[in-house]
């Protein structure tokens, strides 16, 4: 997809995401949108995977760490057929595969995830293997920047430096804002990226929420050859509904029937510029 073409996905994502977390009545809403980006550059452009066969070997790895932020992730494995795009009407009810958190029962989830620090440690293994069994595969894992609170993340920093897995992307979706307030006031980060660094990390920081920006940071990977790569996302929680970006109770909130058809109208006017502008159908 180009450029143009994947603003217009994550846009028809967002549309869905918010439709499936109000029909539900429950969901991680901010998070979702914030990430969103990051998942339609990956899934739409960057990453080797086939969804026809989501245990081809030589596939492309994608761990969501973050798994409480899962809608986005369901909306784009439905999209692109690695389950029926139907079943997205279960999330949440009883009895569905499509649960709050990702669940390896699903066609092209790897692993459960949800307990918040322990998707980049699986990620190192499976960097690992690869490079053990000299496969050509990557691996990619997406974490939360009030994740970095979790001690597990940092011994995983470790391992993937000192045995040089260029073949492992870590993407912090630092949107500054968790479930108690900003990442500062709850646990400080910063100076994040000089910690990423001393860990032995190739840093590469964007704004998370530009198309361009996203693919040509991924597309650069490996950055350091020898080194893993650290992509800091800087992101905008709610990114796309107006009345949510940087709202901190939104991280949890459903949509009432009037901030749905609000929340819609905005996304379709994103879809409709992109339209006029002639550069997707």
């Amino acid at each position: 997809m180009s450029i143009q073409e994947l603003k217009a996905k994550a846009a028809e994502i967002r549309m869905e995401l918010l439709r499936m977390i109000h029909r539900a009545k429950t969901g991680h809403t901010g998070g979702s949108l914030s990430n969103t980006d990051i998942l339609t550059a990956l899934y739409y452009r960057v990453m080797n995977v086939d969804p026809g066969n989501s245990k081809w070997e030589e596939r492309d790895r994608f761990v969501a760490s973050k798994g409480h932020a899962v809608e986005s992730l369901w909306c784009i494995l439905g999209d692109l057929g690695f389950f029926p795009k139907e079943e997205l009407k279960t999330f949440s009810q009883f009895g569905t595969r499509l649960i709050g958190h990702p669940n390896n029962k699903v066609p092209g989830i790897e692993m459960n995830t949800g307990a918040l620090g322990h998707g980049l440690p699986i990620s190192v293994g499976m960097a690992l293997a690869a490079k053990r069994d000299e496969k050509s595969y990557r691996v990619y894992c997406l974490m939360g920047d009030g994740e970095q609170a979790e001690g597990s993340n940092w011994e995983a920093a470790m391992a993937g430096a000192h045995y040089k897995l260029d073949n492992l992307v870590g993407i912090i979706d630092r949107n500054r804002l968790q479930i108690s307030g900003t990442t500062e006031e709850v646990m400080g980060l910063e100076p994040l990226e000089d910690k990423w660094t001393a860990f032995g990390w190739n840093v590469v920081s964007i704004d998370g929420n530009d198309m361009a920006a996203l693919v040509e940071a991924l597309e650069g990977v490996p950055t350091v050859p020898g080194k893993p790569t650290l992509l800091m996302a800087n992101t905008v929680k709610g990114k796309g509904v107006s009345f949510a970006e940087n709202v901190p109770h939104w991280h949890h909130h459903v949509p009432t029937d009037a901030e749905l058809e609000q929340a819609l109208a905005e996304l379709s006017a994103v879809l409709k510029q992109l339209q006029q502008e002639g550069q997707v159908q």
